[in-house]
């Protein structure tokens, strides 16, 4: 098998990553792109590894019934990224989801577990105004980024590459940002960012690609920075300032669904405790964990100085303590000073983490166990990561106590999961 053969697979399960599970007649595992379990299909290698071989899907032979017309109108090498299920029904595509969560716990937690993924429906009502606009899981981000390439030609990339292709639609964008991106039509070689804050205006953050370095000699002055536009979120009914450009959940209605989440998971806590949130951003599972625990000390952590600000005005009304501080500096610091007061305050309260998509990390998860927090709530978007790190909160003393999972980025591979740990 090499690179540029065509070969003929049938297609027998899903792998992390939006990719589809085959075998070559040699048993080599093939991970094959644009394809469905059940499904026999004529496919093109493009990569060959010792191991494994990557291919994508060029024919459908024999196609699953749960095949659709995919929701972005580009095809073959134009199809733009960023929707690779989107080929298939949105209930299978769920099944699926918790396929890729269930195997990854089975391999890297050691637990069984059989957990659906769920719409925003399940959490916040059919009747919902956002729950309602995205039920076929189209129009619901808030937030896009586009871009330029150097003939300023202006679009997503394509699938699995670092091209700009032309679209005639924003299938997965609100109606309002997918009308402005159409709209665009110059700008310097770089990246747009397209942002729809509460308020329902449309912001537009330029990003031109950085000029390369000329060598030495004396540097051009820098130009001032502008002052970030800070606009306002909501969910659970409370306001969030948040830089334009900052990190703010992407799904409409995900930071309603999550916050929702985290409380009903959690319960009323402790108000004699002190509770962490990690990965802190501008302070919304903060704010949870604040009204779930009146007059409990709280504090949070990101390692964004603009998150940080903001999270500091945005929790004012709990007192709460903001630190711009990446999380394994501030677990090892309070593993080091913290009082025998202060850990006794911190074995009654809760730690929540919102880590990246490369999850906490060893390091982090045990000088957090070590800190002994009565109960751990980890907010997740990559289920590989989330196992893994699970199975390590296993190994230093935590159990799995619950686990949710929730559709926010459909026809993606990406799906958000909330775990709750007991010590």
């Amino acid at each position: 098998m090499e690179t540029g053969d065509l070969v003929t697979l049938d297609i027998t399960g899903v792998a992390h990553g939006g990719v589809f599970v085959a075998r070559e007649p040699g048993g080599r595992v093939v991970f094959v792109s644009d394809a469905i379990p059940g499904e026999r299909v004529t496919a093109r290698i493009t990569e060959v590894k010792k191991s494994f071989a990557r291919a994508e899907t060029l024919e459908v032979e024999t196609a699953s019934p749960d095949r659709v017309p995919h929701i972005w109108p580009g095809a073959g090498d134009d199809q733009p990224g960023g929707a690779d299920l989107g080929h298939i029904a949105l209930p299978r595509q769920r099944e699926l989801k918790a396929q890729v969560l269930r195997e990854a716990f089975a391999k890297f937690a050691g637990l069984e577990i059989d957990v659906p993924v769920v719409g925003p429906e399940a959490v916040l009502g059919d009747g919902h105004p956002d729950a309602v606009a995205t039920a076929d899981g189209l129009r619901y981000r808030t937030r896009i980024s586009l871009h330029v390439d150097h003939d300023g030609r202006i679009g997503p990339f394509a699938a699995r590459s670092h091209r700009v292709v032309d679209v005639e639609d924003y299938p997965l964008a609100t109606p309002e940002i997918a009308e402005v991106a159409l709209a665009l039509r110059s700008a310097p070689e770089g990246r747009i960012d397209l942002v729809q804050p509460a308020d329902g205006g449309i912001r537009t953050i330029r990003r031109p690609a950085r000029k390369p370095s000329r060598g030495r000699g004396p540097r051009a002055p820098r130009e001032p920075r502008e002052e970030p536009e800070v606009v306002i979120e909501t969910a659970a009914g409370r306001d969030f300032r948040v830089d334009a450009g900052g990190f703010w959940q992407v799904h409409r209605a995900a930071a309603e669904v999550l916050s929702s989440a985290v409380r009903g998971a959690l319960g009323p806590l402790e108000s004699d405790a002190w509770n962490l949130d990690l990965y802190g951003g501008v302070g919304l599972f903060a704010a949870a964990l604040g009204e779930l625990a009146e007059g409990a000390r709280l504090t949070t952590v990101e390692a964004s100085e603009r998150a940080s600000v903001h999270a500091e005005a945005n929790l004012a009304d709990f007192g709460a303590e903001a630190l711009d501080l990446r999380v394994e500096h501030f677990l090892t610091q309070l593993s080091h000073q913290a009082s025998l007061f202060d850990r006794e305050m911190l074995t009654r309260g809760v730690a929540l983490l919102d880590p990246p998509r490369s999850g906490a990390g060893r390091q982090v998860v045990e000088t957090l166990a070590d800190l002994g927090p009565s109960r751990i709530a980890y907010v997740a978007c990559d289920p590989v990561a989330l196992a893994r790190d699970i199975g390590t909160f296993r190994r230093v003393g935590y159990e799995l106590s619950s686990l949710s999972a929730f559709d926010l980025f459909p026809h993606s591979h990406h799906v958000e999961a909330l775990a709750i740990l007991t010590r």
